[in-house]
């Protein structure tokens, strides 16, 4: 048996030569592809318009070099002196934001063409890394890349808001449209996934801004006003044997001036409570949550002043009480006019807040299961619906058999019970 692995004569006769001359044949240089992509956004909103102000800043932004990058990482691949993380891709930018100009409306999205070099060596991209360097923020719903080496068409859902990067202490990183259970999670996206879990978890300090993505929580101890008296104080619940529940998302608000143990209250009228920005509302959910809060202007006015000489107050005395909340409103005329008036409404929520379709203003929908049948709420299926469409189902269980002692429970039905 040799010392020598077995090998040609020819390689033999190349590494002789190239420890004379100090050089051995070029290794074959890998391709470099281009990748074509295409971006879907939509840029920051005021109401249902998008805000022209930020456009035009972000203009500015992008004439002076600071524009959106994306960056793809292998999925395939690691760095050794990346810490074994997936390689990296090319920095590209976003094509033509100055040039691109995009509806005023805020329902209407925007998208844009990238072109990614791209080493065939690295594999397929799993994830990619997004820098926005504008002055403000936008919605990115999805990025698709087109025939990618070895996989063909690829796609990031992604449905988030991308602040600028200064806002944040790490990139963001979107991964492609694809579930992994975490043991087949590809090794060179493992910690990617692990420092967006962290991410999201936060540090439990710091006040929550904005743009923070951080799924925290806290006591609730911002219930009462100790700055204003001791009565006006209240136990904290959760987390003691008295009160050990509930909880409620955290804010990292100043504590109280009085009580340090208590979280400082915003202003009654301040709706600027921190919730992560992708589970707040979207401009339409909110001008809808502001048409039904006029709504429940003419909805409570006029029973209120009825309950003055109502024995029940803040009662329904019947079926009929409920349906009266659906009922009522001021009947508008039909006819070409009022139609022309509801097109020339340029926001969508005035329209639903009018009714101009000849309903009643400020009156609520009716809802759908009592439209066509005012007891269709009494059937078994819909209370299942609900049972199944609510909070039950964590107390729902299969069904069991119950051991009861059979000297007081003899009939076999009595052997079997839900819980």
């Amino acid at each position: 048996m040799g010392i020598f692995p077995p090998c040609s004569s020819l390689e033999m006769l190349e590494k002789l030569l190239g420890s004379v001359c100090g050089k051995t044949r070029e290794e074959p240089k890998t391709e470099e592809r281009k990748i074509r992509g295409t971006v879907l956004l939509m840029k920051k909103n005021v109401m249902e318009m998008t805000d022209v102000g930020a456009s035009f800043l972000d203009r500015v932004h992008e004439i002076v070099g600071k524009g959106v990058t994306l960056q793809l990482i292998s999925a395939s691949h690691a760095d050794p002196a990346n810490g074994s993380r997936g390689k990296l891709g090319k920095e590209a930018y976003l094509e033509h934001w100055v040039t691109k100009f995009t509806s005023l409306s805020a329902k209407d999205d925007a998208m844009f063409n990238i072109t990614f070099d791209w080493d065939e060596s690295m594999g397929v991209p799993g994830a990619f890394i997004i820098r926005n360097h504008h002055h403000s923020q936008f919605y990115l719903k999805k990025v698709t890349l087109e025939d990618v080496p070895g996989h063909g068409q690829l796609q990031f859902v992604c449905n988030s808001w991308v602040y600028p990067a200064h806002r944040y202490k790490n990139d963001r990183v979107f991964f492609a449209y694809k579930t992994y259970l975490p043991c087949n999670t590809p090794e060179p996206l493992r910690a990617y996934r692990e420092d967006e879990l962290t991410n999201l978890r936060g540090d439990g300090s710091g006040t929550l801004k904005e743009w923070d993505r951080v799924y925290d929580y806290a006591l609730y101890n911002d219930l009462g006003s100790p700055e204003k008296g001791q009565e006006y104080a209240r136990p904290v619940l959760g987390d003691s044997k008295e009160f050990p529940y509930p909880r409620r998302g955290r804010t990292g608000r100043e504590p109280n001036e009085k009580d340090p143990n208590s979280e400082s209250q915003l202003p009654l009228l301040n709706l600027n409570i921190y919730v992560p920005r992708d589970e707040r509302f979207s401009h339409v959910k909110f001008l809808d949550f502001i048409g039904y809060s006029f709504k429940s202007l003419g909805q409570v006015l006029i029973p209120e002043i009825e309950a003055v000489f109502d024995e029940t107050i803040n009662e329904f005395d019947n079926f009929q009480d409920v349906h009266k909340l659906y009922e009522g409103g001021i009947k508008l005329p039909d006819g070409h006019a009022l139609k022309n008036t509801r097109e020339c409404l340029p926001w969508e929520s005035f329209k639903n807040l009018l009714h101009l379709d000849g309903g009643r203003p400020l009156q609520f929908p009716t809802p759908d299961i009592i439209k066509n049948d005012r007891t269709a709420w009494r059937t078994d299926e819909e209370f299942g619906r609900e049972m199944l469409a609510g909070v039950n189902p964590v107390i729902i269980r299969r069904l069991q058999v119950k051991k009861l002692h059979t000297l007081f429970y003899s009939y076999p039905w009595n052997n079997y019970f839900s819980h």
